[in-house]
């Protein structure tokens, strides 16, 4: 008798897809990769036409729509939602800080830091915008050039992150939802809608935005590392290199996203943290160090100052484009990369608490943005001003400005190769989350996917940064923009739902967990020999009649009967005055109990082992 096959990796990987979110997911994406296949010989001119349709038609909303982002998520992290922890109220972090912050910062904003870095700042010091009346290579506008760039990378970018980062972290960790985007949304449209066709397009528009998200970075990471090489007079750029490279470095990522979190992707982000920081550091010790030093003071400053201005600023008296190249498409990048940011800082921050979150998201890596982008662009920009031989043909040209500046400093050839394996390490780790994150996507939160379908998305995104990049031409960056743009523009509508969301699911936990009190015992007048103890004064306690009876609280407080400097813990709830009745004669108070407060999560019950091991689960179980 013959016995069963055993299902091979393919068919247990098919198995454990979700139909519905991967089969309309990789239709659409292979439908956006013919189409730009098929026109390509209007491909650029396509490209510039829906950039500037979309920037025209939604820029106002990102604009506003990121800036309530910010207000979101200072909210959450100043008021008593921050008290809230990110799992069972006992668990401690799973990560130290120090790996947490190298994985969330490598993946969160790598390659674009490097491709930028120079090029941004100097761009806003020769071009500034039309709309703040600024001259061009002056004092101002060198000031006004870190400002715009801080405001691009700063509270504003991880604010977005935040907002699904911060859901998923919640709705997983502390209420043991799987860990997918659809979820984010259940408080506001119940668990049928969110198991249902609503929630498999949500998590369809997350894939799409994510992967086209990821390949815009990896477009930008190979347009550098080729024509670093270029400027180094190694290779000479072609359509080969480019796609020789995409396919060692989706080579290197597909490596290392079977290898899991804990262990590659960790490792990468450590290494990578440290190249760059070496890589900074030399560009601070052996550059203009105290001017540097001076500046990066300064452009905080500047950037505190100037932010209530320029976050809801949307020049629509301006004519220059500059808000659509720059502020917008930032807006619809971060937007299209929050889906794999978000949900993989949640996968790291298990643990922590909204407070601690919040602000760790939200400063530590503005912060370290801010040091990085003043080395580097107040760096090219003062180059600029002394030497002038920055620009080419009178323009910056972002990909070779970062190879410009080190190759004006000591031991440039050995710099220049240090940053193009920055720029490697940071497109693996991005590939690398991107696509993990992807994958659990679409199989439903699963965090253990197979190994299958990590390499077919980590494939794809390599397959759609090329075609972007081959078929854009000398438009190619202006491709990669408008990908971002235009499949981010759904999923900032699904970003402003789930704070929504989010903040009911939010006050209803606040109102209902307890806060914890620790109260100690006071000796009272008798026992220290200051009354006879009898009467009321006899046994008023030192605290100024504060009582030191707990009596109806059950037998192991009732009557506080712990030694002299013992101590009980308490749960303490709010009671809302609303919530409260006094009778009139007597004085007596009366709490009319919970009938305003209504569970947006209505008791859901899951047979996973996330909820089991959540604080949800473990009230189910206790209750």
């Amino acid at each position: 008798m013959n016995s069963p096959k055993k299902p091979n990796a393919v068919s247990e990987a098919w198995n454990g897809l979700r139909k519905p979110v991967f089969i309309p997911a990789s239709v659409i994406i292979f439908v956006m990769i013919a189409f730009t296949i098929v026109f390509a010989g209007t491909a650029e001119g396509a490209f510039e036409s829906l950039n500037k349709a979309i920037t025209d038609g939604v820029g106002w909303w990102y604009i506003l729509a990121a800036t309530g982002f910010v207000v979101f998520a200072v909210y959450c992290g100043v008021s008593r939602v921050g008290n809230i922890r990110l799992g069972r109220d006992d668990e401690k972090p799973e990560f130290g800080v120090l790996s947490w912050f190298a994985m969330l910062f490598s993946a969160g904003m790598g390659i674009g830091l490097v491709f930028y870095g120079v090029a941004e700042p100097l761009s806003h010091y020769v071009v500034p915008p039309e709309a703040g009346g600024i001259a061009g290579s002056t004092d101002a506008a060198a000031n006004q050039a870190m400002e715009l760039t801080l405001f691009h990378w700063g509270l504003h970018a991880w604010a977005i992150y935040v907002v699904v980062g911060l859901g998923l972290a919640y709705m997983t960790y502390r209420k043991g939802r799987p860990l997918s985007i659809r979820w984010l949304l259940e408080p506001l449209l119940g668990r049928e809608r969110i198991e249902g066709v609503i929630g498999h397009a949500i998590d369809v528009v997350a894939i799409v935005g994510t992967l086209f998200g990821v390949a815009t970075s990896l477009g930008f990471g190979v347009q550098q590392i080729s024509a670093g090489l270029d400027y180094l007079g190694w290779v000479e750029t072609d359509n080969w290199l480019v796609v020789g490279l995409i396919v060692v470095v989706t080579g290197l990522a597909t490596f290392s996203v079977v290898s899991g979190v804990t262990k590659g992707l960790k490792w990468l982000s450590n290494i990578n943290m440290g190249l760059a920081a070496s890589l900074a550091l030399f560009v601070l010790l052996l550059g203009p160090t105290l001017f540097l030093m001076k500046s990066w003071v300064q452009n905080l400053g500047g950037y505190v100052q100037a932010l209530p201005e320029l976050m809801l600023r949307t020049s629509p008296f301006a004519d220059d484009g500059w808000a659509g190249a720059w502020t917008i498409f930032y807006w619809g990048w971060w937007m299209s990369w929050a889906p794999f940011v978000g949900m993989f800082i949640a996968r790291i921050s298990r643990g922590r608490t909204i407070r601690e979150f919040v602000f760790g998201v939200l400063l530590a890596p503005t912060i370290i943005g801010s040091l990085w982008f003043t080395i580097f662009g107040d760096a090219g920009i003062l180059r600029q001003r002394n030497d002038g031989d920055l620009l080419v043909d009178g323009a910056v040209d972002t990909n070779t400005t970062l190879f410009q500046l080190l190759g004006g400093l000591p031991l440039g050839i050995v710099t220049s190769v240090l940053a193009i394996f920055v720029i490697v390490f940071f497109f693996v780790t991005s590939s690398d989350s991107g696509s993990l994150v992807i994958d659990i996507l679409s199989t439903g939160g699963d965090l253990e996917t197979p190994k299958v379908t990590r390499v077919y998305w980590s494939v794809l995104e390599g397959i759609v940064a090329a075609v972007l990049l081959l078929i854009g031409g000398a438009g190619s960056l202006t491709a990669l923009q408008t990908m971002s743009i235009a499949t981010a523009v759904p999923f900032s509508v699904v970003l402003v739902l789930a704070c929504v969301s989010m903040l009911k699911a939010f006050r209803y936990d606040v109102a209902t967990t307890p806060r914890y009190v620790r109260v100690t015992q006071t000796n009272t007048a008798s026992e220290n020999g200051n009354g006879s103890g009898n009467g009321a004064a006899a046994k008023k306690p030192r605290g100024g009649g504060i009582s030191s009876t707990f009596s109806g609280l059950g037998p192991s407080t009732a009557g506080l009967t712990t030694p002299t400097g013992g101590t009980v813990v308490l749960a303490v709830h709010e009671v809302p005055t609303e919530a409260l009745e006094v009778h009139p004669e007597t004085g007596a108070v009366e709490y009319s109990g919970d009938d305003g407060l209504v569970d947006p999560l209505r008791g859901e019950v899951f047979d996973t082992q996330e909820f089991a091991e959540s604080q949800e689960g473990q009230t189910q179980s206790n209750s």
